[in-house]
């Protein structure tokens, strides 16, 4: 028997009323996602790639249509339960970071457990392990400010995975961050797809998408392409850089 998707979107719909004009931000999108899959979400400003990643990660609910995460109907839940399956089963990336600038890259790591009840010595130990799991176990004392842009991108992504969840959702993760640095982070992201995470993310950047295994592309709403992609390494994405 094949597994169930992770992921299931079926005709997805999302209307927003600005004044007197409804916008379309989603129309109809259908699409599916299996369990360690390694999925770029493209397209240009207002093509609708925002509204679909907070569609995924329970930040929005549609206007039509049903999404089914890991068994169970998030276009149906309450916010309450959407905020319980927010922490539990994604682990969001931004493009801001997105840490606390007086609490340690540790504490920072910390957080998502205190919300799921851990207790102090457990929380320790496990942030610990996914700052290590990032490379970034000899710098746990190190406040924010401490720490380059991609040490502080690591210490969000190792914030993001701390509590195991179902799925790494990064939304421009690289948009903070200088050319080398992007390259670095995305070999990471390459590692993590590796040791079995799914990862799903959204960006408007060709070579950033083409680390990704699968490219989905959309545009007024739509999904115009859905294919496999054969992914760019870190070297060559440095070489193309140099030519």
């Amino acid at each position: 028997m094949t597994e169930a998707p992770l992921i299931r979107l079926t005709n997805i719909t999302k209307f927003y009323q600005m004044g007197d004009m409804e916008v379309r931000a989603l129309d109809g999108v259908s699409m599916e996602i299996r369990r360690g899959e390694y999925v770029a979400i493209m397209g240009p400003s207002g093509s609708g790639k925002s509204t679909m990643m907070n569609v995924i990660g329970c930040l929005d609910t549609p206007t039509d249509g049903t999404y089914e995460l890991n068994g169970k109907l998030a276009s149906a839940m309450t916010d309450d339960d959407l905020a319980k399956i927010r922490n539990e089963e994604i682990g969001f990336v931004f493009q801001t970071f997105n840490l606390l600038a007086r609490t340690t890259a540790l504490q920072n790591v910390e957080l998502p457990l205190i919300y799921a009840g851990r207790k102090p010595a457990e929380r320790h130990q496990m942030a610990l392990k996914a700052l290590e799991n990032v490379g970034l176990g000899t710098r746990s004392d190190h406040m924010p400010n401490q720490l380059s842009g991609g040490q502080r991108q690591r210490v969000a992504i190792a914030r993001a995975l701390v509590n195991d969840p179902s799925i790494l959702l990064a939304d421009e993760p690289t948009g903070a961050l200088d050319s080398k640095t992007s390259i670095e982070i995305m070999a990471l992201f390459e590692e993590l797809y590796q040791k079995g995470n799914t990862i799903i993310l959204v960006t408007h950047e060709e070579d950033i998408a083409r680390h990704a295994h699968r490219i989905v592309k959309l545009r007024d709403g739509k999904i115009i392409h859905d294919e496999p992609n054969i992914p760019i390494t870190s070297e060559q994405h440095l070489a193309n850089l140099s030519l």
